[in-house]
């Protein structure tokens, strides 16, 4: 018996507590009562269960049974996510005309741990859905009313244009992986709609006040003007009410209260009634500082409205306006305090609060759990998820914040990944930097503050340093995790150590002159550092949640002079302060972060590249973006992020992996491999991508060739044979799955002229983010299937499986042809002449097309005008952007696939000009990062993925390594300088050392001399089975005085080709 079916025979008594979750409220089931006069249709009694049924993905599942419900019947959603990433749902067709304004209801209890539950609408076609979702919800254990309104619907996904649900032919309530996983049984009861009716005009809100001062009246506190006031009569004393009668319940999401200057009230309570006789608090004010107040409700509805006043700094009160805020002001913290920050001055919340974009940077460690955000104005989160330390420096009784400097960024050595920013004024200069020390078990952030005196005279100054309950992830980062607020429900100061919400510890190096602790309802940050006497707590226990805190220096600095202020957060690990030693705070952080410099230029520089200078930035960029893939991941495990994309995607990672070989990171990339490999399905099927909750069922049919291709690199770099029999497995499996996959697309039905194009490719599916709203059959997963089918048969071979690389070679042979024949019918019916994305749409999609040409490597196979087309319209596209000739909002740096492959067609200017356009749109540019999208106005606030983006770095690592070398499919050539510029072979030239390749190490150099071209490739490595191939770097053809070792050798257009090492090639002429 099941822990659920065991409960449906215990019936639970339904009780009148009252919860709150955001978007779902939770009424007490016996109290019910419409927000105005509405009529309610009964969707499902659940007397009959055959219309419901269970629906689950890979590997999990599920059942629905009858039940007791509240009130009669209901529904029992059982599952068992089984350690995966997946799904259960119940799910029925219920056709439903949506009213214009109603709310759907229904009592929920459960017994399962919090995960992912939804409440899903799906309309006839089945592919657009609107849905209710909330991560990690906390489910109720006794019954509970759900009442969904209008404006917590949202839509989810589909192709349709109408985004306002109108018409829905399916229901399905479901449980989804998150933080509990686990098993458990979902209770559903009397689901109903119930219509709600135009509300009538009211009459104004009645006003009263349990005292008031001749001409200062109650009514003048909601008259819209600051101007006029609500003053208590002194003579009343302290505890006064204020009290609004709406007339009948109002809808709202908080309050905002505007004190005239020193007559705030510090203590007061927020009290709802429905009858103005029995009230409930349902907020309490303990340190109000005369704001103005901005208290957040979120999901309020009340008749009443009380303010219980218990005390303030005067002996009357006096409010001059008392706001009523709409929903949206407390549909979230973040829509709370964005609000807020709209109407205080810049600066005195975050630049992503304050509705700017915002740019940020890893501090981490190389394969830790955990990992620290810099922002770009200098403000340190602390870990996923976590508050954040933001400096303030307060100098002529000013507070000077991010919005009063002029603000930079740098790194160390300008590619390490210690990252810096400085703010300046005319008199000092303040220099934030950060970097992250330890190992994965036991990691901290070390962040150093200077503040230099720039002037000849002493310079009196505070530095501050704000523990504040923000996130540097803003709120427009909203994908697995939500930036912006960060809960302080805590703060301890013991003297010498800050402790926040109990699990964190900042360490200050040097002991604050001053320290104080501060309750929301206290003010912000900035706004109480303007007192000169500012003071706070020790300690301090929020119920609101967002409490701050800070620490004060006062230095005085001699004439150009600095001092120089640290803290330690241990990001893993014990939670202990640094032994120090004895050693002097500047002299431990010189040290600690020397050894980390250290220790990042061996991981960066196992492959050497020297270039002039002009070529500098980019190989800069490089070794800083190979730092953020290896700060990104997490132990074995591959990820393009930390926080919006903390999962492992096989395609990513597969891409990711592929540069780490390339640049000396051979086992990152073998552990990897072997971590992905174990999640596949018994069914062959490769995950699309597994995170802590285990494998993704999602259907993406990119994946199995992904980590066949993945298997195949490793062996190939590596020749571990052992690992390799290892995998042998995995690969089969995940081969036999690509092959039913391409066979069930071979039918009879898709010979018909409408879908021939479809016939032997792989089903239509998600893999590619433009198809996400309908699955499309995607050129992208054919050519990865395509690959995969290669390097099964490479393994096969190389494991001495002869039966299966025969098998394999047939399959293969065959899919090329379907292939083949697939892009000229999709191009003959579109009646286009590029490479299509999908076979569907006949859609220009050329950054997904360059898979076609690396890894896949079909570019002598494919036709060549298809392929120039492609690339041609895409250039002079990308010029009118460029030109501003084109209107353009963002793009995605994806796009930088594109240089390897403008190097492959012989289109080495065109590829810089690519990479000059692409380190513009760096964010910024001194940290040499992208993320997954770039807007063409920096301060547009939008999603952006994640920052920095791992497989956009490692995309930018292929893209530079290219220029140098890479491996042509066609002859299997190892091709050489075929992207490196002739200005770069002045002076000292190019130099390349120890550049990893499947045949060995690649070392050579590249320079002119005297009237010459020299190149020296070292041996001790292998010859390539199609030699190498240097390319001349010349706009002009080659002069035709080319030797090697001494022997004259041939140009094969702009190719000079040899087969032994090493190799001295010599050519008389310049470029």
């Amino acid at each position: 018996m099941t822990r659920g079916a065991a409960a449906a025979r215990r019936p639970r008594r339904a009780t009148r507590h009252v919860l709150a979750a955001l978007g779902l409220a939770l009424a007490a089931w016996g109290t019910p009562r419409p927000a105005h006069p509405s009529a309610v249709r009964v969707l499902d009694a659940f007397e009959d269960m055959s219309p419901w049924k269970a629906v689950a993905s890979d590997g999990v599942q599920a059942a629905v049974h009858p039940t007791e419900g509240v009130r009669g019947r209901g529904l029992r959603l059982d599952f068992d996510l089984a350690g995966t990433a997946g799904y259960a749902l119940a799910r029925r067709m219920l056709p439903l005309d949506v009213p214009p304004h109603y709310e759907i209801t229904f009592y929920l209890r459960a017994d399962a741990p919090a995960n992912n539950f939804q409440i899903k609408l799906v309309d006839a076609s089945g592919e657009n859905v609107w849905w209710v979702h909330r991560p990690d919800f906390e489910f109720p254990r006794e019954w509970q009313l759900v009442r969904i309104k209008k404006r917590h619907i949202e839509f989810a996904w589909g192709p349709t244009k109408e985004r306002t649900l109108r018409h829905a032919a399916a229901i399905e309530f479901v449980v989804a992986a998150g933080r509990g996983g686990g098993r458990g049984s979902v209770y559903v009861s009397q689901l109903a709609l119930r219509v709600l009716v135009d509300e009538p005009a009211v009459p104004p809100p009645v006003v009263q006040a349990s005292s008031w001062s001749s001409g200062a009246g109650p009514s003048l506190a909601i008259d819209g003007s600051v101007a006029t006031a609500w003053k208590s009569d002194p003579a009343a004393g302290p505890a006064q009410a204020f009290t609004i009668d709406f007339h009948r319940p109002r809808e709202f999401g908080g309050l905002a209260l505007r004190w005239l200057t020193g007559a705030h009230a510090s203590r007061y309570d927020v009290q709802f009634s429905e009858d103005g006789v029995r009230w409930r608090t349902v907020r309490s004010v303990v340190d109000g500082r005369g704001g103005p107040d901005a208290l957040l409700l979120p999901e309020a509805e009340t008749r009443f409205l009380r303010l219980a006043l218990h005390d303030g700094p005067a002996r009357a009160y006096g409010l001059a306006e008392l706001e009523i805020k709409d929903p949206a002001f407390g549909a979230s913290p973040n829509a709370f305090f964005q609000a807020v920050a709209r109407e205080s001055p810049r600066g005195t919340y975050p630049r992503g609060v304050s509705g700017e974009q915002t740019a940020w940077t890893l501090v981490g460690i190389d394969g830790g759990d955990e990992s620290g955000l810099l922002s770009e104005d200098g403000a340190l989160e602390v870990s996923k998820g976590g508050f954040s330390i933001e400096p303030f420096i307060v100098a002529d009784s000013r507070v000077v914040t991010w919005a009063d400097v002029k603000v930079g960024q740098f790194l160390v050595d300008r590619y390490l990944p210690i990252p810096g920013v400085t703010w300046r004024q005319a008199r000092w200069e303040l220099r934030v930097s950060a970097f992250a020390a330890g190992s994965r078990g036991d990691s901290r952030l070390v962040a150093r503050y200077e503040v230099r005196n720039l002037t000849g005279q002493p310079l009196p100054v505070h530095l501050v340093l704000a523990m504040r309950p923000f996130q540097v992830n803003p709120p427009a980062q909203f994908l697995n995790m939500v930036g912006g607020a960060s809960a302080i429900r805590h703060i301890e100061w013991d003297g010498t150590t800050l402790s926040v919400n109990t699990d964190r510890r900042i360490f200050p190096l040097r002991v604050p002159d001053r320290v104080g602790a501060f309750p929301f309802d206290a003010g912000p940050i900035p706004r109480l550092l303007s007192a000169p006497d500012w003071a706070g707590l020790s300690e301090v226990h929020d119920a609101f949640g967002y409490a701050s805190a800070a620490l004060g220096y006062h230095v005085t600095l001699a004439p150009h002079a600095s001092t120089t202020v640290g803290v330690v957060v241990p990001l893993s690990g014990p939670r202990v302060r640094p032994d120090l030693r004895g050693e002097a705070p500047t002299r431990w952080m010189n040290r600690e972060q020397a050894a980390v410099a250290a220790a990042w230029r061996e991981r960066l520089h196992r492959v050497s590249i020297d270039v002039p200078a002009p070529g500098r930035p980019l190989i800069a960029a490089l070794h800083t973006s190979l730092a953020h893939v290896l700060i990104t991941r997490d132990g074995s495990v591959l990820r393009p992020g930390t926080r919006s994309y903390a999962r492992s995607w096989i395609r990513d990672g597969a891409m990711i992996a592929e540069s780490l070989l390339r640049v000396g990171h051979a086992g990152v990339a073998a552990d990897y491999l072997r971590w992905y490999a174990r999640h596949q399905f018994a069914s062959g099927k490769i995950p699309c991508c597994v995170d802590e909750r285990g494998a993704d069922p999602v259907p993406e049919h990119d994946s199995a060739g992904e980590l066949i291709f993945l298997a195949a690199e490793v062996y190939r770099y590596t020749n571990d044979h052992r690992l390799l029999e290892e995998m042998w497995p995995h690969v089969e499996a995940a081969a036999r799955y690509l092959e039913s996959l391409r066979q069930s697309e071979r039918t009879d039905a898709n010979l018909a002229p409408a879908t021939r194009a479809f016939y032997g490719l792989l089903p239509a599916s998600i893999s590619h983010e433009g198809y996400s709203a309908k699955p499309m059959h995607s050129y992208w997963d054919d050519f990865w299937a395509l690959k995969g089918y290669n390097g099964a048969i490479a393994i096969a071979t190389a494991l001495r499986h002869r039966d299966a690389a025969s098998r394999l070679e047939m399959q293969r042979e065959e899919f090329r042809i379907d292939l083949g024949a697939s892009l000229r019918h999709a191009t003959a019916a579109h009646a286009i002449a590029y490479l299509p994305g999908s076979a569907e749409l006949g859609d220009f999609d050329p950054t997904s097309s360059t898979i076609a040409i690396a890894p896949a490597g079909e570019l002598h196979r494919l036709p060549a005008d298809l392929i120039l087309a492609t690339y041609e319209r895409y250039w002079r596209e990308f010029v009118a952007r460029r030109d501003g000739r084109t209107a353009w909002e963002d793009y995605t740096p994806y796009e930088i696939r594109t240089v390897g492959t403008f190097v492959r067609l012989g289109w080495r200017d065109r590829a810089h000009e690519l990479l000059a356009f692409f380190l513009a749109g760096r964010r910024p540019p001194a940290w040499n990062q992208w993320p997954e999208v770039v807007g063409r106005d920096p301060r547009q606030p939008r999603f952006v993925g994640d920052l920095p983006h791992g497989w956009v770095a490692s995309d930018f690592i292929r893209a530079v390594l290219d220029l140098f070398a890479y491996e042509r499919e066609g002859d299997h050539a190892l091709v050489l300088a075929g992207g490196v510029p002739a200005e770069w072979l002045e002076g000292s030239g190019v130099a390349v050392k120890d550049l990893r390749t499947p045949y060995g190490l690649l070392r050579y150099s590249l320079k002119k001399k005297g009237g010459s071209v020299i190149l020296h490739v070292a041996g001790g490595s292998r010859v390539p089975p199609g030699g190498l191939a240097f390319v001349w770097p010349g706009k002009r053809p080659p002069p035709p005085d080319a030797r090697v070792n001494g022997k004259a050798a041939p140009w094969h257009g702009s190719e000079l080709r040899f087969h032994e090492l090493p190799a001295k090639v010599v050519v008389n002429g310049n470029p």
